[in-house]
């Protein structure tokens, strides 16, 4: 169980799955990751095999076809050996180090190596869907390679919840690759989230999915998940907090990634 008490993974149901590859898909800009994963649990058909749950996650209740649910769930399946990690709505910064531990000591033990989406905004529109990496072991470096995926060759930050994540595996020793994805500079980007998902995650992990509902869906994913983001800024405003979803990226010197 994680150090914090107040942040506690359950499981719900055992992966087959020898040392699965975890996706993270939490919300951040252009809700890239979250839109990846989406597709991904739905395309995968995968299981819902836990929820964590913290006193730093937003006092909110969220629901889906009528049925109450965790915030921050975890999906799985043995074929591909695949673990997702999804939560509706953007993590609280005081939440970022219980949950970043939580989903090391507890979730990912078991894995063999993490995979985690941020996206910068896109300077130009040809920019728009291109894809670099951050390794945190020369192994994963390789296999990023293997998979003719570039190398990030600048200097930059990884900032929320996905650096505090990052951070975290890399003080483990869990092997993880950051995926960059350039995006909408303002607004849900799913075709950011499919240049991730067919030019990265399909040859890192080694399934195919059908990525055409990102095409056919565009408008809809954008409408919907910008109806979830301003839910959540209207909240933390009325709280007198400032949303951190989003936060640019410059992309020599103090890069920040999100």
């Amino acid at each position: 169980m994680s150090a914090d008490s107040s942040t506690t993974y359950e499981q719900l149901a055992e992966l087959s799955a020898d040392e699965p590859t975890l996706i993270e898909g939490l919300p951040g800009h252009g809700l890239v990751a979250s839109i990846a994963v989406d597709l991904l649990n739905d395309q995968l058909d995968l299981t819902h095999c836990g929820n964590i749950t913290s006193d730093a996650f937003p006092p909110v209740t969220t629901f889906d076809e009528g049925f109450v649910q965790d915030l921050v769930r975890v999906y799985g399946c043995g074929h591909p050996a695949v673990m997702t990690l999804q939560s509706d709505l953007t993590i609280p910064e005081t939440a970022y180090e219980p949950l970043s531990r939580c989903v090391i000591e507890d979730v990912a033990s078991e894995i063999g190596r993490a995979i985690f989406i941020a996206a910068a905004p896109a300077n130009s529109e040809e920019q728009l869907g291109e894809v670099t990496a951050i390794a945190t072991t020369e192994a994963i470096r390789d296999e990023l390679e293997a998979a003719d995926i570039e190398m990030a060759d600048e200097r930059g930050v990884v900032g929320g919840v996905t650096g505090a994540l990052v951070r975290q595996c890399y003080q483990a020793g869990v092997p993880a690759a950051l995926l960059v994805v350039r995006a909408h500079p303002q607004l849900p980007d799913p075709r950011a989230a499919k240049s991730v998902v067919e030019n990265a995650l399909e040859p890192l992990v080694d399934f195919d999915v059908d990525t055409t509902p990102l095409d056919e869906q565009a408008e809809e994913i954008q409408q919907r998940m910008q109806q979830v983001a301003d839910q959540f800024q209207q909240a933390q405003q009325a709280n007198g907090q400032e949303a951190t979803n989003e936060r640019q990226f410059r992309s020599k010197g103090s890069g920040m990634y999100q």
